[in-house]
């Protein structure tokens, strides 16, 4: 069937600044940058809006680029210039671009295009990449990027990270939206006696993006911290962290003691302090087996000759628990922040922590990647 649009109202509108653009949008003006209607005659029709902007007016605010705006009654889509459909297209997203080549054959082109995509990858991204690691092998390397088109960069760099600064962090791309992602390895945290091998171990795991993890032994005292420079996030970004860790089958200690954990600006106002449990069965009972070893309890229940008391049913928060990966390992949420960037205040460094040690209760038998900032996905 040949794909129609009966009634088009066109406008093309770069919005260099969203706050200051909704403010200044005259009343009666949609925000529309394009509405058109497919199908023909008296064949079903589908009204559909893309992208954002505003439609109608004529006034021209600072921080915007009019391209331009066609009154038609009927046109055939395909005729459309490609470039200015993949104009319109890098003003909404990568999920947006996806369901876009879907339309026409000329939108699937324009959706396709490096113009489109170009807008979508982060402009720090090549400086990110050629502080690539050299142990790393990722398909998303410098040189390898030179020889992809920016769609197929793009989609790389949000499946296979890329690991920088000396293999000590990782960089991606969230893939919904085009914001940096980064994890900040084990290696590169601050943990409390983690140079000490009677609390801890630095081993290597094959499911591990970073060449060492840190196996936490028993402490009594278990504080985690890391950090990363504002500007390395994305601006006008919500982010969360996360402590990403496993649970071994000799984990204990941390189904019925909380840490506490927050996410700050370092020299900030106090950041709000939540508490969670890094108990992957999720609070409940575990039974521990008995084994050889010098970690090992043998007949004594390792529960009552540490001083545990026995567990009292209380309501469970999903939130305070934590939740299965992709990759297999598990994550707790250590808490938000909104990067602004720019000049209101963008420098300065993000700090995220993780604290057990109220009570002084032994607990041992996790293992830590490293802590992840990624956008936070909206509902």
């Amino acid at each position: 069937m040949r794909v129609t649009i009966h009634t088009v109202h066109f406008t093309l509108i770069e919005n260099r600044d969203k706050k200051e653009t909704q403010n200044k949008i005259p009343k009666g003006n949609t925000k529309t940058m394009f509405k058109f209607i497919l199908g023909g005659g008296s064949q079903k029709k589908t009204d559909v809006s893309v992208g954002v902007g505003v439609s109608g007016g004529e006034e021209q605010e600072e921080g915007r680029i009019s391209c331009g705006t066609v009154m038609v009654d009927r046109i055939d889509l395909q005729n459309l210039p490609e470039g200015c459909i993949a104009n319109v297209v890098s003003l909404t997203t990568p999920r947006d671009a996806c369901r876009l080549s879907s339309v026409s054959r000329s939108f699937k082109s324009a959706s396709e295009s490096d113009a489109v995509w170009d807008r979508f990858i982060p402009p720090e991204t090549h400086t990110i990449l050629s502080l690539q690691s050299p142990s790393s092998s990722s398909p998303s390397s410098t040189s390898n990027s030179k020889s992809k088109s920016k769609k197929e960069l793009y989609l790389t760099l949000c499946d296979n990270p890329v690991l920088i600064d000396q293999g000590k962090m990782s960089f991606s791309l969230d893939k919904s939206s085009g914001k940096k992602c980064y994890m900040i390895s084990a290696r590169a945290l601050s943990i409390v006696w983690a140079e000490t091998p009677r609390y801890w171990k630095w081993i290597s795991l094959p499911d591990s993006r970073f060449e060492e993890v840190a196996e936490l032994v028993r402490v009594c005292w278990l504080e985690i911290r890391g950090k990363i420079g504002r500007r390395m996030l994305s601006p006008s970004t919500l982010y969360k962290a996360y402590l990403v860790f496993k649970s071994t089958a000799d984990a204990y200690g941390f189904d019925h003691h909380p840490a506490e954990v927050w996410v700050g600006k370092i020299g900030g106002e106090e950041p709000t302090r939540g508490r969670v449990f890094l108990d992957a069965e999720r609070g409940q009972n575990t039974a521990y087996h008995i084994a050889p070893g010098p970690r090992r309890i043998g007949l004594i229940n390792r529960r009552h000759f540490l001083g545990y008391q026995s567990s009292q049913p209380r309501e469970i928060n999903e939130t305070q628990y934590p939740k299965e990966r992709d990759d297999g390992w598990l994550e707790i949420e250590l808490g938000e922040f909104f990067c602004q960037g720019g000049g209101d205040g963008g420098d300065g460094e993000l700090e995220m922590a993780c604290l057990g040690n109220q009570g002084g209760h032994w607990k041992g038998g996790l293992i830590f990647q490293g802590i992840e900032i990624s956008p936070k996905i909206k509902d």
